[in-house]
């Protein structure tokens, strides 16, 4: 009997322990996210409002944001820290200590002085997006429903920060200034860093076991799951970023003033929240490779949706829809990237799927805005023709490795 209490109060403090340091994640990952989510939109606003013209604006916007594609040749440094914790809080630091200079700076030097030190923000910040996330297995522990739990308020977190970010900015540029808006991101950075170094620790892998990055993307595209996260998480995002150029212009069409965008994007936001308290309420207990693939095709039908509706208020309902399937895929996504990654080189797994997603949210919204003046409802469709495509390739694709596995020939590595 003593021995029955002795476990159970070690299981006691197991769950007390995870559940402050989950806490003190949840408030590191949203201040980080928070400031990196309206980083661009404080340079957009900055350049703006002080006259700039708009090549400056979008050079200086893409300085921050072009050069995560390159944050998983400086995530290798997580994998191999003695402390990765460390890691992460020198580049919140590096983040706000480069964005406040850059905007401080913005008056007084040359345009490409402003964008060098933007790229310097910009290539830290995938570690204050997948390198954060990197941390959450060890926090969370081995327990999967506990893991898929916290993989909820993670996804919170990522819809806090991209929406408060943006927010943030916008009213502090109208009650004081863009440049005040940007330092209070740096701020939060900073304070992210205190938090992060208080994380539970993890065990670092060892230098001589970690791939380099190349390595990295091959271990990941010869790995089934992995390599089935990367296409589908790529295409998803290609395809839902097609969302908010095609709110901004579908609403008139429908007869409903153009402000209601602003709807159709916090319906699409919110749909997400709910959808991430889902998975911490009810987390699923689904092997997450095929349940990626069904998520997808949901999310492909939720756009269809979207295409088909012919009312504002169906309309509101389906950016809805598809923002609560976007957060349940994306939640699955972070489950594959925490369960079938190796351990020597989860972190840059994680920055490898979140810098390709950036990108690739990057290119759909700018071929939506490419081809929504011809047909204002063709971004969508094709997006949904790209994801339909995917889940048909991964369907194919797990189904092969099955076969192989059948026949003797091995089965998909990482599994």
């Amino acid at each position: 009997m003593t021995g029955g209490l002795q476990t159970d109060d070690l299981a006691g403090a197991r769950g007390t322990r995870t559940a402050g340091g989950l806490a003190r994640y949840v408030a590191a990952a949203t201040l980080a996210r928070t400031a990196d989510g309206g980083g661009v939109v404080a340079i957009v606003l900055l350049v703006t409002t002080a006259g700039g013209a708009g090549w400056e604006a979008g050079l200086l916007g893409a300085s921050i944001t072009a050069p995560h594609l390159l944050g998983p040749f400086v995530a290798r440094r997580l994998d191999t820290a003695r402390d990765g914790r460390t890691v992460i809080a020198v580049a919140c630091m590096v983040h706000g200590a480069t964005l406040a200079a850059a905007v401080l700076l913005f008056p007084w030097v040359w345009t490409g002085v402003t964008a060098l030190l933007l790229v310097a923000s910009g290539l830290v910040g995938p570690l204050l997006t997948g390198g954060i996330s990197s941390r959450l297995p060890a926090i969370a522990g081995p327990d999967l429903v506990r893991q898929r739990r916290a993989q909820g308020w993670d996804v919170a977190t990522y819809g806090l920060g991209g929406t408060i970010g943006p927010s943030i900015v916008a009213a502090v540029s109208v009650w004081i200034s863009p440049t005040t808006a940007a330092l209070v991101l740096a701020v939060m950075t900073f304070a992210a860093a205190a938090l992060v170094r208080i994380l539970p620790t993890s065990p670092p892998a060892g230098a001589g076991d970690v791939p380099r990055p190349l390595r990295t993307l091959g271990i990941m595209l010869s790995s089934g799951p992995l390599r089935r996260t990367l296409y589908l998480t790529v295409t998803v995002a290609l395809a839902v970023a097609a969302l908010p150029v095609t709110a901004v212009v579908v609403a008139p069409s429908l007869g409903a003033p153009a402000a209601t965008a602003g709807a159709l994007t916090a319906a699409y936001g919110l749909g997400g929240l709910v959808a991430s308290v889902g998975v911490m309420v009810r987390p699923s207990r689904a092997d997450a490779d095929p349940l990626m693939s069904r998520l997808a095709l949901c999310v492909a039908l939720a756009l269809a949706g979207v295409a088909l509706a012919a009312s504002i208020g169906w309309m509101i309902a389906a950016y809805a829809v598809a923002g609560m399937l976007n957060s349940f895929f994306f939640a699955a996504t972070l489950a594959a990237r925490s369960e079938y990654s190796p351990l020597e080189a989860r972190a840059q797994v994680f920055v490898w799927v979140g810098a390709l997603k950036i990108t690739a949210g990057s290119a759909g919204v700018a071929a939506s805005g490419a081809l929504v003046e011809g047909a204002i409802r063709m971004p969508v469709w094709l997006g949904v023709g790209l994801v339909l495509a995917a889940v048909l390739a991964s369907t194919f694709d797990r189904l092969g490795a099955g076969q192989r596995a059948d026949a003797g020939l091995g089965s998909d590595p990482g599994r």
